[in-house]
């Protein structure tokens, strides 16, 4: 009998204990490291055989096989990861091709994008907006409110599967990939913050994703990181070194069209492609067109064909709850919303939207809604810096803190709708809306 102490119940632990409880001949034990876990996961964890332990369980207890997140910060040896669990259990249960995208920015984005390109498939998809199923053109919430830890994915596959089938898998994955995927996408390492207490960072940890048969990464993060997988890699970046790139862009507030090049894009085949097609798509600058090719990217080694990749991204309008535009009333509000907004997402957007022409910022959110905070004081920096013919407007509890660090000429309003408003009577054209959360919380407003 095999011995296994999963640990964190916070991220995704009770699914991955309970499960590996049920599916081998195993003594599970769970430790609940943070002491976050409610009563009824306690009874759920008692109902399934698995019994939960001390902190001190592993002083007296080594021969237990210790199964971890990527970002645990343990003294012990981890022999298995949460991602790899996951993949250990749902190794032959999912029998359609899979794709899973981890990174820093722009995943959510990309997964958008890829439900527009399978959408004749009956995508299934995770994401941090939540469980998708798409049938018959018609898309279906199964779940929200659920995390992107690798646990989601089990919880994900398992709620689906009962009443779906689904022609595809798209799973938005935090911190690396499980060795499921078929194709792995790898959108950014525009941060590489700490991990695991410090002794880790996120690029160590996203390593997981090349565990997939074949990875699409951003030029950039591939040559500082991951250059030994390079057979298995096809790399995406504005420049015309990487594998897929892009020429002729005309950028547009509502579209923009551009050529993609291919370059010696190797498909899960086997077989090596170069070519260039012309699209059409919703990318307001730069990085959102690097979410368009990383998605491309992906498609195009999975070996979809160039039709279906043309009809999808000219159905791509943007992401509700993270890059969208409203227009109304001789006004376009280029909305940013998004938990994991730091100083870099800020200052490209900014840079975006001044092209479009005068403009006004309105910027805040909250705290706490992702592990990662934002470094105010450089935020502070590049606000004094920006100039005065962006009129600023900082609203709830990150404007509230920048209200007081700051001393450019500024507007502050706690509530997020009364800067809206005060926005739109100011007369300018181009209104830029840049906050920190998660969007399920903006529809509460």
């Amino acid at each position: 009998m095999k011995k296994i102490l999963v640990v964190d119940m916070t991220h995704g632990g009770v699914l991955i204990a309970s499960r590996l409880a049920e599916k081998y001949d195993a003594e599970v034990r769970a430790w609940d490291i943070y002491h976050t876990l409610n009563s009824d996961d306690k009874a759920y964890l008692k109902d399934k055989n698995v019994e939960l332990v001390n902190d001190d369980f592993l002083e007296n207890n080594d021969d237990f096989m210790v199964v971890a997140p990527v970002h645990c910060p343990l003294d012990v040896p981890v022999q298995m990861t949460h991602h790899q669990a996951v993949c250990m259990l749902l190794k032959n249960e999912i029998n359609v091709p899979v794709i899973e995208i981890t990174g820093v920015k722009g995943k959510t984005s990309t997964v958008a994008i890829l439900k527009e390109i399978y959408r004749h498939q009956n995508p299934l998809i995770l994401s941090s907006l939540g469980v998708e199923a798409v049938e018959n053109d018609k898309t279906i919430f199964l779940l929200k409110d659920i995390s992107i830890t690798p646990a989601s994915i089990l919880n994900t596959w398992e709620t689906a599967s009962k009443h779906f089938k689904p022609g595809i898998c798209i799973f938005e994955t935090s911190l690396g990939g499980t060795g499921l995927a078929d194709v792995g996408v790898l959108t950014n390492l525009v941060e590489n913050y700490s991990i695991a207490g410090g002794s880790k960072t996120a690029s160590q940890a996203k390593k997981q994703i090349f565990r997939s048969a074949m990875v699409v990464c951003q030029l950039e993060a591939f040559h500082s990181n991951y250059f030994e997988f390079a057979t298995k890699t096809n790399t995406f970046s504005l420049s015309s070194e990487a594998n897929i790139n892009v020429s002729n862009v005309d950028y547009g507030i509502n579209e923009t069209s551009l050529t993609l090049e291919v370059n010696g894009l190797k498909k899960l085949t086997g077989e090596v492609i170069s070519t260039s097609f012309p699209v059409k798509t919703f990318a307001l600058g730069p990085y959102h067109v690097e979410n368009v090719l990383s998605a491309v990217s992906a498609a195009l080694t999975l070996g979809t064909s160039d039709e279906a990749i043309i009809d999808g991204l000219k159905n791509f309008k943007g992401l509700k709850g993270r890059t969208s535009l409203v227009e109304s009333e001789q006004i376009r509000i280029v909305q940013e919303i998004n938990p994991g907004i730091n100083l870099t997402a800020v200052k490209k957007s900014v840079a975006m939207m001044r092209e479009y022409g005068a403009l006004v910022l309105i910027l805040g959110g909250q705290y706490g809604v992702t592990c990662e905070e934002i470094d105010e004081k450089s935020l502070t920096d590049f606000l004094e810096d920006m100039g005065d013919d962006i009129t600023l407007i900082l609203t709830d509890e990150l404007g509230e803190s920048l209200n007081g660090l700051i001393n450019r000429k500024r507007i502050y309003k706690a509530d997020l709708n009364d800067s809206v408003a005060a926005a739109r009577q100011i007369g300018v054209k181009n209104i830029l809306l840049i906050y920190r959360s998660h969007f399920a919380n903006m529809e509460k407003r």
